[in-house]
């Protein structure tokens, strides 16, 4: 009579089955998270972070800036023992990058400037009023910060991570399951508000992954997309001039003033991500 092995390791029995692709996938996280850890634990006491309380916007940009520092150097580092290069996933300096970046960055702005536009012309939400020099002293360093990360996350999870996993699985399955990933990771700095964006953080990895493809397989203008995201929800948060009426349900507008949480972010995402189809096609 056959005896089942109870011992074996469900770790050693998925390093053993899983494709090539998803291990380095695996290893480049660890690599990552290992050499930026001493880091941020140093960068944690400077800012005198409790792991048991929430991050506090100015306590969580000095762990971010650090982790991103990293990234790029722990990449060129996975580059020499894969044998591959940054322009393999669609990451070259040169004039047609900048244009894509430009190109999506306007239309990641104008997209926004629509959505919050028909809000307000709804009355769903308000404006505050600001001065000029104190919205521009937000705009621009909102705007650097917002290139650079957008960047990175863009060079990590549309670049590296989609380009590793196509060697075994399908365009569309590497998109789900980088796209996955990288609304999973947002998680690590807050939970309360971001659990109700992962389904729109996922979609938004999906149409991210169309704007690579649409830019023949240029990072150019879903970076600049990104950008323009970021940099715009960032400056509205950063300068508050920006008040919901509650007159609309959160589910419309946005659990948390989070658009990614609303039907109408995702709408917007939707929609995007059709221009961006017709675009490829």
């Amino acid at each position: 009579m056959a005896v089942l092995n109870t011992n074996v390791d469900p770790a050693a029995t998925f390093l053993a089955v899983a494709p090539a692709s998803l291990l380095q996938v695996i290893i480049f996280f660890v690599a990552w998270t290992s050499c930026w850890l001493p880091v941020g634990v140093l960068c944690a006491i400077a800012i005198n972070w409790q792991p048991i309380k929430p991050l506090e916007p100015q306590q969580k940009l000095p762990l971010l800036i650090s982790l991103y520092l990293i990234a790029p150097l722990v990449l060129w580092g996975a580059n020499a023992v894969f044998g591959a290069s940054f322009s393999d996933y669609g990451f070259s300096w040169n004039l047609r990058i900048l244009l894509s970046l430009g190109l999506g960055f306007s239309f990641g702005v104008l997209s926004l400037a629509i959505l919050f536009g028909i809000q307000t012309a709804l009355g769903w939400l308000t404006w505050q009023p600001i001065e000029v020099r104190q919205l521009l002293s937000i705009l621009l360093p909102t705007l650097l910060l917002a290139i650079w990360i957008s960047g990175t996350e863009e060079l990590i999870f549309r670049g590296f991570l989609l380009t590793q996993l196509r060697h075994d699985y399908s365009i569309g399955v590497a998109a789900i399951i980088s796209s996955l990933i990288f609304a999973l990771l947002h998680l690590i700095w807050e939970q309360k508000e971001t659990i109700p964006q992962l389904p729109g953080l996922w979609l938004m990895g999906m149409v991210l992954v169309l704007a690579r493809f649409g830019d023949n397989g240029s990072l150019g203008l879903a970076w600049g997309l990104h950008s323009g995201w970021v940099w715009a929800i960032a400056s509205l948060d950063t300068a508050g001039i920006i008040t919901y009426t509650g007159i609309s349900p959160e589910w419309l507008t946005g659990k948390y003033g989070k658009p990614l949480a609303g039907a109408t972010g995702i709408l917007c995402l939707l929609s995007t991500g059709a221009i961006l189809w017709f675009y490829a096609n």
